[in-house]
């Protein structure tokens, strides 16, 4: 049987199409460009494409006015996006045209292509986007590394002006907004940011952290209803000057951190209480998990020429700390003080906290070592009779430790203490109890801090008891506990009604830190009291904040103000749609409102038991330091 032959049926608009008519619609915009020839250079990978504008009249830029005679020709050389590997160049033909208006100035104009280039332009309106979208996204640098991959030839250089060329967006006034300070340079230069809390979209980034900018940018933006801001004065003096109607919020992070730097104070002064209650931990004996009671590993031991040292720099700077209150006394400024005493601006400061000596702060790590990681793998092997220090050691090499033998054998001199074993000693005749470390970390006044303010349904059933022997040592360090923890309960569930309480048993506090603690509260009773009933908060500002300063280190440090504000304000984001969506308002509670005052200023006359001294806000109050939001809000 013969074979049948199919002849396929070619789709004779594909094949018909001609390859002009291709290029056609591969140029910027074919409606008013017509493509006269291409020319193909295999050497350097460009394409060149000689075209021809096609509009049939021109409209004079400065008035406006139509017009029908040509001048004469001149030609532009335009880069285009390229095609695969190539780059693309345009040679475009243009025309001068005449002004017929007598009373306009300019008598012959080039003609304007607004769809394909700007006026001037050495490239195309969509290879400047595509630079733009690239430059927004990585910066100068490695935005260069980026557009050589998809061949875009440009320098970091012309990414950047591109970027300080592009209008700030016309954003709608936030109703409420969240104002907080960044460093462009840390200690040197700081700048605001603010933030729309309803649509968590950034507005603005303003120069300084003053309280000018502030209230200008809200005069020139009225119909802001909410500020929610730090403890910083300079926001609170902009906020009532530019917006004295607006309801100003005290975040309430930053009030537990006030919080926080009050407790660091006073446990910096009952150091004695946190050493007592660490020697409890360290008699108490430990239960493993398979039931086996164990001896605790003893501190380590301070030799007696360092505590001697130690007590000799201790009563020094307890003479220092009385020099600079009496001069403090007398009137004389901070630097005035660091100049006569001979010590720096930030000792003074730090002595003028408090009139009560506090002594050296410690240090933060205390009890943390490289041998932490290995000491459960050398408490076992020491509890099954291995006692030979550099044993031990050349195992824990074996396993990644890079410390030195002298670490190690130290932490023996430790165990064989908690085993009654003389110095040096090897084999035991006699069976030993295990040794095993304290299950909680010695106490530091920052550790303290986190224990008394950690959530009760966070802390580990040995946190609970070591908190409980702080509580009964000192009755002035359990004030500060049952305080401490009571504000932080009225700020984390939002119990307008117990401030008042609270701020009176504050004052009449024995411990001067929470007395100072309480009436910086005073004088901002109005933002204080919305904060703790309103549900704003600047948490979505902190995290803008680290995205800027991701964009910061991303240039090196090295942007200005102009520059950072585009690449931070219109940087694309994920799921924009829905951020541009006002989140649902909070209904204003009658306490807050009734808290403000008509002038918008937070006076202490709206609150029982007002000091009658009033003080400005300090400048340190704010929460500039470096802690992390962890589990205490």
């Amino acid at each position: 049987m013969p074979q049948r032959h199919y002849r396929c049926k070619e789709e004779t608009a594909f094949i018909s199409t001609p390859a002009t008519t291709v290029l056609t619609h591969l140029l910027p915009d074919a409606t008013t460009l017509r493509l006269e020839a291409c020319e193909v250079d295999a050497t350097t990978a460009q394409l060149t494409l000689r075209v021809l504008s096609t509009q049939a009249a021109a409209l004079c830029p400065l008035c406006t006015t139509p017009a029908q005679h040509i001048h004469s020709h001149y030609e532009r050389t335009l880069a285009d996006l390229p095609w695969a590997a190539y780059r693309v160049r345009l040679q475009l033909r243009v025309r001068k045209w005449f002004c017929r208006n007598r009373h306009c100035r300019r008598r012959v104009f080039t003609e304007r292509l607004p769809t394909v280039a700007a006026p001037w332009a050495r490239r195309t309106l969509r290879l400047a986007q595509r630079l733009v979208a690239v430059g927004l996204a990585l910066g100068g640098k490695a935005g260069v590394h980026l557009s050589q991959q998809l061949a875009l030839a440009v320098s970091r250089n012309t990414l950047l002006r591109l970027l300080r060329k592009l209008p700030l967006p016309a954003l709608p006034t936030p109703r409420v907004l969240g104002v907080d300070d960044f460093a462009l340079r840390k200690r040197h230069t700081y700048g605001t940011i603010l933030v729309d809390l309803e649509r968590r979209q950034p507005v603005a980034l303003l120069p300084e952290r003053t309280a000018a900018p502030v209230a200008q940018w809200l005069r020139e933006h009225p119909g802001v209803e909410v500020i929610a801001r730090d403890r910083a004065s300079a926001y609170a003096e902009g906020a009532r000057q530019g917006a004295p109607a607006a309801t100003q919020v005290a975040d309430r992070f930053h009030l537990l951190q006030n919080l926080r730097e009050a407790l660091d104070q006073v446990f910096l002064t009952h150091a004695k209480t946190l050493d007592a209650v660490n020697d409890l931990v360290h008699q108490q004996p430990v239960v493993l998990s398979d039931g086996v009671v164990a001896v605790p590993v003893p501190p380590h031991d301070i030799p007696l020429p360092a505590q001697q040292r130690a007590a000799q720099r201790q009563a020094r700077r307890r003479e220092l700390h009385t020099q600079v209150w009496a001069l403090h006394r007398q009137g004389w400024t901070a630097p005035a003080i660091a100049q006569q005493v001979g010590v720096s601006l930030r000792t003074v400061q730090r002595d003028l906290q408090s009139a009560a000596f506090a002594g050296r702060k410690r240090r933060s790590d205390l009890g943390d070592s490289g041998l932490n990681p290995y000491k459960r793998y050398l408490l076992a092997r020491w509890n099954a009779g291995c006692h030979t220090a550099m044993r031990l050691c050349r195992e824990l090499r074996q396993r990644g430790y890079g410390g030195s033998y002298g670490v190690v054998a130290a932490y023996a001199r430790r165990l064989r203490q908690a085993q009654g074993l003389p110095a040096g000693h090897r084999r035991p005749r006699q069976s030993l109890p295990a040794v095993a470390e304290p299950v909680c970390q010695p106490l530091t006044p920052r550790r303290a801090t986190w224990l008394v303010l950690r959530r009760a349904a966070k802390r580990t059933e040995a946190e609970a008891q070591q908190l409980t022997q702080l509580h009964t040592q000192s009755a002035e360090v359990a004030e500060a506990i049952d305080l401490a923890q009571d504000f932080a309960t009225l700020v984390r569930q939002r119990q307008p009604t117990q401030l008042d309480p609270w701020l009176t048993r504050a004052t009449t506090s024995t411990l001067e830190a929470l007395r100072r603690f309480a009436t910086g509260l005073y004088e901002d009773y109005a933002a204080v009291k919305a904060g703790v009933t309103l549900p704003w908060s600047t948490s979505p500002v902190e995290g803008h904040i680290n995205r800027l300063k991701m964009l910061k280190r991303q240039m090196f440090g090295r942007a200005r103000l102009d520059l950072l504000s585009r690449r931070f304000v219109l940087a694309p984001r994920e799921r924009q749609a829905q951020a541009t969506c006002p989140r649902e308002p909070a209904q204003a509670h009658p306490e807050a409102a009734a808290a403000e005052p008509e002038t918008g200023r937070g006076i202490a006359a709206h609150a029982p038991g007002v000091p009658p001294r009033r003080r400005g806000l300090r400048e340190g109050t704010a929460g500039r330091g470096s802690i992390i939001r962890t589990d205490v809000v």
